[in-house]
């Protein structure tokens, strides 16, 4: 990239006269910074060793030294923005097609084989940088826009919106299905029979705009994770013990999820614990709580099978072994 194109594309200024006049490639990281690479200046400790390797230009946001005057030093209101600004210059240039999903569907596009002119963006604004700088043309990147800013797009579409359940499902636990799909049996496959509105909305979407694609193996996408454990909360295999902790960090989740295991496990002994900001009242089975240690008591103190806890993620389990651990040396 030409030195007068990036000042003219990021609205940034030079504040010296260099002797350079472009740049090979941009970089964040000052030890992957080669002779002739724009340096983003992110931590402005890094840049001695970004001059050390050869950069032969530094963005910064913040009071910085210069400290060779042959290379370009250029100052930005913020360097995030900056960033923006190139990627909308590249979605220009590239003619990328954008579309906004929700995150389940992102997450879920993430574990289907897709060809090189497809893209699911997710990370912070440094990662996408990295995915969109060196986009073939004509590529369709999705996004979602809880994630990821939309101001990086010059224009948005709408995934569009199935009529049909395709999606036959043949057998199905809480946290497993089998299903059929386009004439393809794919078995006990380790996706909740709660996902599959989601999965059918992103095949059929693959299908309206021709993108080829293969089904892999499902893995946990953090959303409805289903954790066994024994009584002393210990991890077991999956699907080896009837107490099921199932995390869920989406808030805007809850009703949906709350509604799906009243339906499907109508034998169980279903509680929720809640975050106490969420609209619902605490009754028998509904509890609220305001920290991790009030999540604790909770599934210390209740019977269950499954404990749909929103709000919070598995790294409490090692908490409730810890105090389980402690009473016992206690006593």
């Amino acid at each position: 990239m030409r030195l007068e194109n990036f000042l003219a594309l990021t609205h940034s200024t030079l504040l010296n006269n260099p002797c350079i006049n472009s740049f090979n490639d941009i970089t964040f990281q000052a030890n992957k910074v080669k002779r002739g690479d724009l340096f983003f200046a992110f931590d402005k400790d890094e840049i001695q060793l970004a001059l050390n390797n050869g950069a032969y230009g530094i963005v910064f946001d913040t009071k910085v030294k210069i400290s060779d005057n042959e290379i370009a030093w250029m100052e930005v209101q913020n360097i995030d923005d900056a960033l923006k600004k190139l990627l909308r210059f590249k979605m220009i240039e590239r003619d990328i097609i954008a579309y906004e999903c929700n995150e389940i569907v992102l997450k879920l596009s993430l574990q289907i084989s897709t060809p090189s002119n497809f893209l699911s963006l997710i990370g912070d604004i440094k990662s996408i940088f990295k995915s969109i700088w060196n986009i073939q043309e004509k590529t369709t990147v999705l996004f979602c826009s809880t994630s990821q800013n939309k101001d990086i797009f010059t224009s948005v579409k709408k995934l569009p919106q199935r009529t049909l359940n395709n999606i036959q499902i043949m057998e199905q636990t809480l946290f497993e299905t089998s299903f059929i799909y386009d004439n393809i049996y794919y078995e006990r496959e380790l996706i909740s029979p709660f996902f599959i509105p989601y999965l059918e909305e992103l095949l059929y979407f693959f299908k309206i705009i021709k993108i080829d694609y293969k089904l892999k193996k499902f893995t946990l996408i953090e959303h409805f994770e289903a954790v066994f454990t024994n009584k002393k909360f210990e991890i077991n295999s999956f699907g080896t013990s009837d107490k099921v902790l199932i995390f869920e960090s989406n808030t805007s989740l809850i009703e949906n999820q709350i509604l799906f295991l009243q339906k499907q496990a109508p034998w169980a002994n279903t509680i929720f614990i809640l975050p106490h900001f969420t609209k619902y009242e605490a009754n028998k089975n509904i509890y609220k709580y305001k920290n991790e240690n009030e999540i604790i008591d909770i599934l210390k103190n209740t019977m269950f099978n499954f404990a749909l806890i929103v709000g919070s993620d598995k790294s409490i389990l090692d908490k409730l072994i810890i105090n389980q651990k402690q009473l016992v040396l206690d006593f």
